[in-house]
């Protein structure tokens, strides 16, 4: 249950920092209309560190339904399968409700855009050229960018000395000690591979909130684009996948 409201709170944390600083910049009559890619991707990365870090010692702070599979697959720090469902249920949920939270925090200005492209932009991503394709094979390589550096950058588990006993093997997932690195790494992620659909890199972030584009009351919006949803979703899976394949090889050969 721990686990459940850490990933809840912690994507629902995501979402209304991520998904906030592309309302402030894509809708009109913000303080930040048009202030660009580098904010939004700036944004972005602020938004995994700060709920990484709030939420990593209840649940490792996965976030990312990608992201738990490939844990569970690559089998860093004893993550069970079993945990799996719990952990996916947490994050779609947590994406829910922190896309509602970001449409009531800027609903005068939705009313206030005319764009629909842009409505639907603060809670799903888009290919900027439309093919199926291209757009799988980018969210994943984006997903497998994200996933193998977290694993080579985050050490699953730490020997803990409490000075009361011996000492314990403690599951890190992605602490405190790396919320920071990892997020700098969403951030570089916008910069170099985000140009093309928008680097969803996680199901969660994109499926979730896309249902709640579709259930709320925009005035003006236009259809969630439900033949594109599937992109955000598998891509992701898929690029985490190869990630934790291309990690047991990594590790196989170093050592």
């Amino acid at each position: 249950m721990k686990a459940f409201i850490a990933e809840l709170i912690g994507t629902a944390m995501l979402v209304v920092f991520g998904n906030g600083v592309v309302a402030n910049v894509v809708l009109n009559r913000t303080k930040g209309n048009g202030a660009g890619w580098i904010v939004i991707t700036f944004g972005w990365g602020m938004a995994v560190f700060i709920a990484a870090f709030c939420v990593s010692s209840y649940s490792g702070a996965h976030l990312n339904p990608a992201l738990t599979i490939a844990l569970a697959a690559a089998q860093k720090g004893g993550f069970p399968w079993a945990n799996v469902p719990i952990y996916i249920a947490a994050q779609m949920l947590g994406g829910f409700l922190g896309a509602v939270l970001v449409y009531l925090f800027y609903r005068e200005h939705f009313k206030a855009t005319e764009d629909a492209d842009a409505k639907l932009a603060c809670f799903c991503t888009a290919p900027n050229i439309r093919n199926m394709a291209t757009a799988f094979f980018c969210e994943t390589v984006g997903t497998f960018f994200l996933v193998l550096p977290i694993f080579l950058m985050v050490d699953p588990s730490f020997a803990l000395d409490l000075g009361t006993g011996p000492t314990r093997n403690v599951n890190l997932g992605l602490g405190p000690l790396s919320a920071l690195p990892v997020g700098l790494l969403v951030f570089a992620i916008g910069l170099s591979l985000g140009g093309t659909t928008g680097y969803a890199i996680n199901p969660a972030r994109d499926l979730a909130p896309r249902l709640a584009h579709f259930l709320l009351p925009i005035r003006g919006k236009r259809d969630s684009d439900w033949s594109y949803a599937w992109v955000p979703v598998v891509g992701p899976m898929v690029g985490g996948l190869l990630a934790a394949g291309a990690e047991k090889l990594l590790t196989k050969a170093l050592h």
